[in-house]
């Protein structure tokens, strides 16, 4: 059985997840207009990606017998200034999103809940990864971005991403 507090949290992760979702569409939308079309579909796949995290979480939910809500989800939208301040929003949010995960952890380890603490070992792993790809995308565009042609290939080489679902057995 798991903890309530738990259940509440891991019910919010679902609404954080997608909001990320909605995050990651303002953004590449921001890089649509812009034409950095391999920007775009970079987001666009980080969005399929977070979506694909709520799903995993909603079902761990319902696998457990706990009903599932879907409170309103923020609106994502902001105005940025110029091609790097998305990428130093991703990052900041990725970050935030790592602090959530390790909170339900947290209450996890207090309330001895092992099950979900192994469902949550697979989050904790890929929010590092998360983590590490927003870097990346930021230090490669402070590195190259100011230069139109390194630019375009930074452009060209995040075109080829590709969505793959998540490998993880509930």
């Amino acid at each position: 059985m798991i903890d309530k507090k738990v259940v509440t949290l891991l019910n919010e992760q679902i609404n954080k997840e997608f909001f990320s979702a909605y995050l990651y569409l303002d953004i590449a939308n921001f890089y649509a207009h812009k034409n950095l079309l391999g920007y775009e579909n970079w987001f666009k796949v980080q969005a399929q990606e977070e979506m694909a995290h709520a799903l995993l979480f909603r079902q761990y939910l319902l696998n457990n017998g706990y009903a599932v809500e879907f409170p309103s989800i923020g609106d994502p939208t902001k105005k940025y200034e110029d091609n790097k301040a998305p990428l130093l929003e991703a990052l900041k949010h990725e970050q935030y999103v790592t602090a959530s995960i390790n909170a339900i952890y947290e209450q996890g380890v207090l309330l001895k809940d092992y099950r979900t603490l192994q469902f949550l070992d697979w989050f904790i792993k890929e929010q590092g990864e998360e983590e590490m790809n927003a870097q990346d995308n930021l230090q490669k565009y402070e590195l190259f971005g100011s230069d139109p042609k390194s630019l375009y290939m930074l452009d060209r080489e995040l075109l080829t991403r590709v969505f793959t679902a998540p490998s993880l057995v509930l």
